[in-house]
């Protein structure tokens, strides 16, 4: 007869859960995230904007789904991409697009600000490889 302890047992059904959560969705290397409106150095008067998103060779699906080379946008404001390993955080500068989303109406204080665009999966993680924008400049004159 052989004992197993205490720390082995939680380990084991701890193990598979560790596993999956340490793996992120797989994307294609051709799938790409853009914007599409405002471009790059564009000055909006009034700071309201529509922000239109765009991606390739991949489909947007609801937070939530789970349907191969799905995921949804997020939209980081004046910040830089959140590590890859984690949830994408949801706050002033991380902006998510749960329901599918593929334009959004912002409004912008006066200033300068930097927008970039991040897709995550169904739990609002990035995939793997990461799919983001290239991280653009928008500027809002003062009223």
């Amino acid at each position: 007869m052989f004992k197993i302890s205490a720390f082995a047992i939680v380990a084991a059904l701890l193990s598979p859960t560790l596993a999956h959560a340490a793996q992120r969705t797989p994307a294609p290397d051709d799938a790409r995230v853009y914007i599409i409106w405002p471009r790059d150095g564009t000055v909006i008067k009034g700071g309201k904007f529509w922000l239109r998103m765009g991606l390739s060779n991949f489909g947007v699906a609801p937070a939530g789904t789970d349907f191969p080379n799905t995921g949804h946008h997020h939209l980081i404001l004046d910040a830089d991409l959140p590590p890859y390993d984690d949830e994408i955080p949801s706050d002033r500068n991380h902006l998510h697009f749960g329901a599918g989303q593929t334009e959004a109406r912002l409004e912008l204080p006066a200033g300068k600000h930097t927008v970039q665009m991040l897709l995550g999966d169904k739990s609002h993680r990035p995939h793997d490889p990461p799919l983001y924008s290239k991280k653009i400049t928008i500027i809002v004159p003062p009223y």
